[in-house]
């Protein structure tokens, strides 16, 4: 799943770009309105983390830009500014939450996954196809025969994105562009050493190969 962090603050970006990594997620850090802008023209991001007080153009405008675009690209603003009308603002604006400064990492990644829930139609933190299920929480997969199996940040991210769209076939281009922020170095054949670790923990038969076309699980099996 891929992240765009727009943040200004040096310490406080390279702390949560950090910790979005750790958390599985490919994010992708700019510091100004106007970068946020060109990135989203370019990229396809499942969430943003909008901090408005910042330089080129302000997050609040940066929002508008992005709602009058009619992108509706999850949107969690964090930031410092917390009186009321800031915080009006950027709801009746289009964001999906208003998270304040300071905050903790656990909370931020809690109220992604709150958002991401909505704007799925999922209200559990929960994937599942009936073959396979996958706890974002705990990163953990299950299947009948397989309890509760530990995945790393590349399997769980790797899983992510097609339990989210189960039925449907990614090709390697779009499994990579959701496993890999911007200077990642990308192995030739990391997608193919990524499904055959999963296929080893959780079957074979979990992630189907659509030969010459990519990979796909089950819709609803």
């Amino acid at each position: 799943m891929r992240i765009l962090l727009v943040e200004d603050d040096p310490m406080i970006g390279d702390a949560i770009h950090g910790a979005l990594n750790d958390a599985s997620y490919a994010a992708d850090w700019v510091k100004n309105g106007l970068t946020a802008l060109a990135a989203l023209e370019t990229q396809h991001y499942d969430l943003v983390l909008l901090d408005l007080g910042l330089p080129g153009k302000d997050g609040q405008e940066v929002l508008t830009r992005i709602r009058a675009n009619n992108n509706p690209v999850p949107l969690l603003i964090i930031t410092a500014r917390d009186s009321l009308d800031d915080r009006l603002r950027g709801l009746d604006g289009g964001a999906d939450d208003y998270l304040l400064k300071p905050f903790d990492i656990a909370e931020l990644l809690a109220r992604m996954r709150a958002v991401l829930r909505r704007k799925g139609g999922n209200a559990l933190s929960v994937l599942d196809n009936g073959v396979v299920s996958l706890d974002l929480v705990s990163k953990e997969a299950s299947t009948a025969e397989h309890q509760g199996v530990q995945l790393s940040n590349r399997e769980f991210a790797l899983l992510q994105a097609l339990l989210i769209r189960p039925g449907a076939i990614l090709s390697r281009s779009e499994l990579e562009d959701r496993l890999y922020g911007w200077g990642n170095e990308v192995e030739s054949n990391a997608v193919e050493f990524l499904i055959h670790a999963l296929r080893r923990k959780l079957g074979s038969q979990v992630i189907k190969n659509v030969r010459g076309m990519g990979w796909m699980v089950s819709k609803n099996a």
